[in-house]
């Protein structure tokens, strides 16, 4: 079994160990909740930046705050005067080492941010530049491609929504969060295995909520198995990428709970139509589904355990593509961009 599989089954008992000890999360929840926030700012790369998409849209849908990526070229080379007296501003990492990630919010905890380091790695020096620090508490992640440390990051995002709004059903679903990710863990993706193991290139498709885990199943597509594999909204693909897909085009489409499952369901059918290779992730109740989808307590959080669902696909896939999911050709652990 691959580090990487082995990481995204124990993902489970990362969320349990959140949960048991999350007065960190709800004392920060009680600071935002004291002032109200006009905008909050998100500082990532890669998978953590596909993480702070799910804060981004949980929190805008939720809370109603604005939340936008900041690029940290704008904080570190161009040396902007932001505007961030007072506002949120919230890293994202496994490593927290990246040295822009830590000058971005050095400089915004300078401007009067309210700065927050969720970070895996202990004693960071991310952590250290920021006033606030989420532990994500995933332990040692030995496989290049993240995985229990990226659901660690959607778990705690949830976690922290739902105090900030104080929302008990919410708080309620993320108690049997654990249990709904050993599930998702166990679904048989063995059909995507088949279907994706000699493609070079393909979309993958989600919205909303979904959307975070669109872009991150792209990413590990390309960083594990070496597919071109590009993350669009449900609505972006109508645009200019539609051209891209004709017969035997591969897409995947991740159509969870929720306001945006329609219009997934429906184009994902309209591309069928016109004879793409299909592969739709959808709860049982969804006949057309190829793919099971986990459900959990509450509509919100079934992207993460799609992810998870998606991650035990990928490790099978990599290695039937004859590669190694734990060491990616050309990638390390810790990217340390300036």
């Amino acid at each position: 079994m691959s580090n990487m599989l082995k990481e995204a089954l124990a993902s489970a008992d990362v969320v349990a160990a959140q949960l048991a000890d999350c007065a960190h999360i709800e004392a920060l929840a009680r600071v935002l909740s004291a002032q109200p926030r006009h905008v909050a700012l998100t500082v990532a790369r890669g998978s953590s930046d596909h993480a702070a998409s799910y804060f981004a849209s949980l929190t805008m849908s939720r809370i109603g705050v604005p939340v936008a990526s900041l690029p940290m070229s704008v904080a570190t080379l161009q040396q902007a005067p932001l505007k961030v007296s007072g506002q949120l501003a919230l890293a994202f990492s496994q490593s927290g080492k990246s040295p822009d990630l830590i000058g971005t919010m050095a400089a915004l905890r300078d401007a009067g941010a309210l700065t927050v380091a969720a970070v895996n790695a202990p004693d960071s020096p991310l952590e250290h530049a920021c006033e606030w620090h989420l532990p994500l508490v995933a332990g040692p992640e030995i496989s290049v491609a993240a995985t229990k440390s990226y659901i660690a990051m959607l778990s705690l995002s949830a976690l922290l929504v739902a105090h900030w709004q104080q929302d008990n059903g919410l708080l309620a679903a993320l108690e049997t969060l654990p249990s709904a990710l050993r599930h998702a863990g166990s679904l048989d993706w063995s059909p995507a295995v088949q279907e994706l193991r000699g493609v070079e290139r393909m979309i993958v498709i989600g919205r909303g909520l979904g959307l975070a885990i669109a872009q991150e199943a792209a990413l590990k597509l390309k960083e594990t198995s070496g597919i071109q594999a590009e993350a669009f909204s449900s609505a972006e693909v109508r645009h200019g990428p539609m051209e891209l897909i004709d017969r035997d085009y591969p897409l995947l489409v991740f159509a969870p709970r929720g306001p945006e499952q329609a219009g997934l369901l429906q184009l994902a059918r309209d591309m069928r139509a016109r004879g793409a290779r299909v592969l739709l992730a959808a709860p049982s109740d969804v006949a057309e589904a190829t793919l099971p989808l986990a459900t959990t307590d509450h509509p919100a959080l079934d992207p993460i355990a799609a992810i998870l669902s998606f991650y035990v696909m990928a490790a099978g896939l990599a290695a039937a593509r004859g590669r190694n999911p734990d060491a990616p050709r050309h990638l390390n652990k810790v990217t340390e961009t300036h």
